[in-house]
């Protein structure tokens, strides 16, 4: 009997240590509240800007808007693009009433226009929060970056107004929309290679079938129709960029991210606190900072350390989520068309 008792303490105590030491690809619920700190990061250099926004900076203006506000909320992002996964049969309208109900921010509804992007969202986590982490705190270095990478890809011949997109100019400010308001393309293209020399590769930065063009040129694949969501308060046509006043404008005021993810260095002594509201979200089996270090040593934001520690990356590798919530690519809809 008391070899029994021993045994069975034994194995509680192993439980016990497996569960305390879990890799943080265990994921908590989506809608599970964590007293998750908020992260800190260092100040990005412009170099390392430009890097961070190569994979975007061709986009539609309203697009990179979307992208940039949704990138605040990484772990919205997760979840909007499982929710997505465990729903592959809703469709225009019907998507769109149901993604209504959900609790996201505005910018991660409307994400879901364009199922590719969310879903290379998801993969390249690292990058998406990294990105979250600059739109934070250094809005006006981020858009800079982006006039600077498609000047940069304009001189190298792969930005200029087609079918798909028009590429005008105001003042020194280059601006991209959709040729067509109802239609968007979004670019195929390899960021490291578009823009004339190549530059190097974000650390952890894997290509997104649909979203990526082998090759030192830019394509178009399938276009995205917009008019389903027109009723929607977070549709496409509520969104855009002033690129005057350096801030993304949704239903004709500036955005402000209330997430609480990311630290706002700029505000943290002045408004008592974090940028903007909300409650903090956590998430990967951890109740701690997200923070992780890139090659440099340096924090490069929430859940950074999944993609360049390996968890998140071994699952994502594959074309899985990348907290294991499914498979993107294979069929269905994640793939460069747009959903219809």
């Amino acid at each position: 009997m008391v070899t029994s008792l021993k045994q069975s303490l034994a194995l509680l105590l192993v439980a016990s240590t497996m569960l305390a030491t879990a890799p943080t690809g265990f994921a908590y619920p989506a809608n599970e509240p964590t007293s998750a700190t908020p992260v800190q990061s260092a100040q990005q250099t412009p170099e390392q800007l430009q890097q961070l926004v190569a994979p975007i900076a061709l986009y539609p203006d309203a697009l990179v808007a979307q992208i940039l506000a949704a990138a605040t909320y990484p772990d919205q992002v997760v979840e909007a693009d499982r929710w997505m996964q465990q729903h592959p049969d809703l469709k225009g309208t019907q998507l769109g009433d149901e993604v209504d109900k959900q609790p996201w921010d505005p910018s991660v509804k409307s994400l879901v226009e364009f199922p590719s992007v969310l879903a290379n969202m998801d993969k390249n986590l690292s990058w998406t929060s990294s990105l979250g982490d600059a739109y934070v705190n250094q809005e006006q270095d981020v858009m800079n970056a982006v006039q600077v990478m498609r000047d940069r890809a304009e001189k190298a011949g792969n930005l200029n107004s087609t079918s798909q997109e028009k590429v005008t100019h105001e003042a020194q400010t280059i601006v991209v929309e959709p040729a067509d308001p109802e239609v968007v393309y979004v670019p195929e293209y390899d960021p490291w290679l578009a823009y004339g020399e190549p530059i190097g590769i974000w650390p952890g930065w894997y290509p997104y079938p649909g979203l990526f063009f082998a090759g030192p040129g830019i394509g178009f694949g399938l276009g995205f129709g917009v008019g389903f969501f027109g009723g929607f308060g977070w549709g496409w046509h509520h969104w855009g960029y002033d690129w005057h006043h350096h801030g993304i404008i949704y239903n004709h005021n500036t955005y402000v991210s209330h997430s609480r993810v990311f630290l706002n260095r700029n505000n943290f002594n002045h408004a008592g606190g974090f940028h903007g509201g909300g409650p903090a979200r956590g998430f990967a089996g951890t109740s701690h900072g997200f923070a992780g270090r890139n090659q440099d040593g340096m924090h490069s934001g929430a859940f950074s350390g999944f993609n360049h520690g390996g968890v998140a990356r071994s699952n994502s590798f594959g074309g899985r989520s990348s907290f294991g919530g499914g498979f993107h690519g294979g069929g269905g809809f994640h793939g460069g068309g747009g959903r219809r």
